[in-house]
């Protein structure tokens, strides 16, 4: 309804239903302020006639009148409230220029008490509730009055043909048990694990900020590469290892082709690295430097038998017993190890990776065989001096701190029990060289990785002291601004020169992720009490692949329980078992 003509008082304005008893409108004469006509002085000076012609400027009066009208009060609370956001609008604009990116880091020496996760476990109720939940340990194992520090039981040890002294091959743990090494990684085990064993907010934090680096140097073929696009790459070229090693770090989070937040990072790079497999199970993309050929080898093997472990996809199982066929057939069978060329001498580094591929294959259920194993300890002897305490790098030459930490570990998932005297004795000889930066060229992240894996795996005094520095110097030493803000800066580092910015990132990350990566190994039953259960893994949707012509063909023997060094299975005649292992499973080109 329109406001009445401001000229005229609202009393004299006409009322709807006027005609009405008691609400008939006063006749105008009786107010001496009635309007007076005016004669008009022809038809053509009249207005047109207009329904609101007791309107004047409907748009702009009808506002006045409002304002005219309205009360005081109301005025004021208009006005004060346009100048408070004028004002606000200025402060905002005034600081909405680009900013630098900073990052507080912080740090502290409390074990594992620092974790701001809502995940995280704060309170005795909720300790209790889960060391409460059903456990997925073995009901077979021997009692023993502390789970947590007690060695493998020596009944349980298989001593290697010809040696008495020593025990070399640990038969302690069956497939199911070492299965467990991989259990630690999901979100609430992390979380659990990183209390327990004193990671921090630092470390895990450092680890995010390390794989979003990684995920954005993915190349759009889904591989990685050791020379760039990123600064201070590599000279050569390896892709091959390049996509293991990122790939190594993801699933060492946690991160997996069906899980995670880098779901599809790891699928792409699974897409890729399995185009790299050739017919013989052997890995190779573009690699500069032929003599690596192995080491990248060993490196795919890891990768992919963890990946199966954690998920155990169907599809990857047939890739990585040919991948675990093709360990077997290259070691060295004069002198038990891995070097640079298939059957062609030993040496401690390449080895290392080695026995970390078959224990990968282990812990996913595959088929590993025990003479590859003893063969593997036989190696180590030839390269131990003080009776097994220290390892040089070819036989007993060029003994340096990597290469006893490196065969230090291997002699811990070979079976020497955690009280041996001499593994004591050498992984504490290691607190001696701590993770240290500014040494000049000389730092070594490489050495780090083994040190830190082997003093985890001893647990106690030994690992919190090694832990008490590594903890703070790798995340202190991660770029945190820039264009390679997450990684680790290859200068100074012993290798960094040759191996470039992404090797030495892949290996800080995995120091980082030790808390959880793999469960200690003498406790690892005992450390999975205090992790929820964990769901029954589930095959592949598609398990039994589509054939080209689009029917469903089941799946083939490579997909049932191979045979293990703790359940042994009679092969048939004459023929390998790796091979009856391997089946005929889907080519790795697909």
């Amino acid at each position: 309804m329109a406001v009445p003509n401001s000229d005229l008082p609202y009393k004299n304005q006409p009322v709807a239903g006027a005609d009405a008893p008691g609400n008939r409108s006063v006749p105008a004469s009786s107010y001496s302020n009635r309007p007076i006509p005016l004669a008009p002085r022809s038809a053509d000076d009249l207005p047109e006639a207009d329904d609101d012609d007791d309107i004047v400027d409907e748009d702009g009066d009808e506002l006045r009148d409002i304002i005219k009208n309205a009360p005081a009060w109301l005025v004021s609370t208009v006005f004060h409230m346009v100048v408070l956001i004028v004002l606000g609008l200025l402060v905002v604009g005034s600081n909405s220029g680009p900013a630098d990116l900073e990052l507080d880091v912080g740090y502290t020496d409390d074990l594992g008490q620092q974790l701001e996760d809502p995940a995280t476990l704060v309170n005795d109720t909720e300790l209790e509730e889960l060391f409460n939940d059903p456990i997925a340990t073995p009901t077979d194992l021997p009692p023993v009055e502390d789970p947590l520090v007690a060695p493998p039981s020596l009944d349980d040890l298989v001593i290697a043909p010809g040696d008495t002294a020593e025990p070399l091959i640990a038969n302690s743990a069956p497939v199911s048990g070492i299965a467990l090494e991989l259990s630690g990684r999901s979100a609430g085990s992390r979380q659990a694990l990183l209390q327990k064993y004193g990671g921090t907010k630092g470390t895990e934090d450092a680890v995010e900020l390390g794989l979003a680096w990684l995920a954005r140097q993915q190349r759009s073929d889904g591989s990685w590469s050791l020379k760039g696009p990123y600064s201070d790459g590599s000279d050569n070229e390896n892709t091959a290892a390049a996509t293991a090693m990122a790939l190594l770090a993801f699933q060492g989070h946690g991160d997996t082709h069906r899980e995670g937040k880098y779901q599809t990072v790891v699928k792409k790079g699974w897409t890729a690295l399995l185009k790299m497999q050739r017919k013989d199970g052997s890995f190779a993309g573009q690699m500069t430097v032929q003599i690596q050929q192995l080491y990248t080898h060993a490196q795919c093997t890891i990768a992919i038998c963890e990946l199966y472990g954690m998920t155990k996809d169907s599809r990857y199982r047939g890739p990585a017993q040919r991948a675990v066929k093709y360990c077997v057939e290259s070691q060295d069978p004069q002198h038990g190890g891995w070097r640079y060329a298939p059957r062609q001498d030993s040496d401690t580094s390449v080895t290392g990776w080695f026995v970390m591929a078959l224990q990968s294959a282990r812990m996913a259920g595959l088929a590993v065989p025990i003479e590859s194993l003893q063969k593997i300890s036989g190696y180590l002897d030839s390269a131990a001096l003080d009776d097994g305490r220290r390892y040089g790098y070819w036989r007993q030459v060029n003994v340096s701190s990597a290469m006893c930490a490196e065969g230090l570990l291997c002699r811990q998932y070979l079976g020497w029990p955690r009280d041996e005297p001499r593994l004591v004795e050498g992984v504490t000889a290691l607190l001696d060289d701590p993770v240290a930066y500014g040494r000049g060229d000389n730092h070594d992240v490489y050495y780090w990785y083994y040190a830190t894996q082997a003093t985890h795996h001893m647990e106690g005094k030994i690992w919190e002291d090694w832990n008490r520095v590594m903890r703070r110097e790798i995340p202190e030493h991660q770029l945190k601004k820039g264009p390679e803000a997450g990684s680790w800066d290859p200068g100074g580092d012993k290798w960094g020169y040759e191996t470039g910015r992404l090797y030495v990132t892949c290996l800080s990350i995995y120091n980082l992720e030790v808390y959880y990566r793999h469960l200690p190994i003498y406790a690892g039953y005992s450390a999975i009490k205090a992790l929820p259960p964990a769901p029954a893994a589930q095959e592949a949707d598609d398990a039994d692949a589509p054939t080209d012509d689009g029917d469903r063909k089941p799946a083939d023997e490579s997909d049932k329980a191979p045979p293990t060094e703790s359940t042994p299975e009679k092969p048939d005649a004459g023929a390998d078992p790796l091979d009856k292992a391997a089946g005929t499973a889907a080519s790795a080109e697909s």
